[in-house]
């Protein structure tokens, strides 16, 4: 399986920029979906994950401006992200939750100026 996450840039902080994953398979078949952030000299964290459903739950860092969403259909995850901060600086990856090690992709690296 591929995921190949992309959207990412510079933007200044308060701005928005929204992310893509796409998948190489149907993403119908994972229960949940999930969108990661590596800050440099930081651990990878999970930011936001929702269920084949439609549920959502973030991370308390990103809730209220970060929205997630996918397309069965489309086998695609996207990330919205509103007004951003300097902390959210990071490479962003998409993976299935719990993630699988093999399915990490490049991430899209996303920069936010203060």
């Amino acid at each position: 399986v591929q995921l190949q996450a992309s959207g990412g840039g510079l933007v200044q902080a308060g701005g928005s920029l929204k992310l893509s994953c796409a998948v190489s398979r149907s993403i119908a078949s994972f229960n949940v979906m999930g969108w990661y952030r590596q800050a440099p000299g930081k651990q990878r964290e999970l930011v936001a994950r929702i269920t084949r459903g439609g549920s959502t739950n973030y991370s308390g860092s990103v809730k209220g401006r970060f929205t997630v969403s996918r397309d069965n259909a489309k086998n695609t995850v996207d990330l919205q992200m509103n007004s951003l901060k300097p902390e959210d600086t990071a490479v962003y990856y998409c993976n299935v939750y719990p993630y699988v090690d093999d399915y990490w992709g490049q991430g899209t690296q996303v920069t936010v100026s203060s």
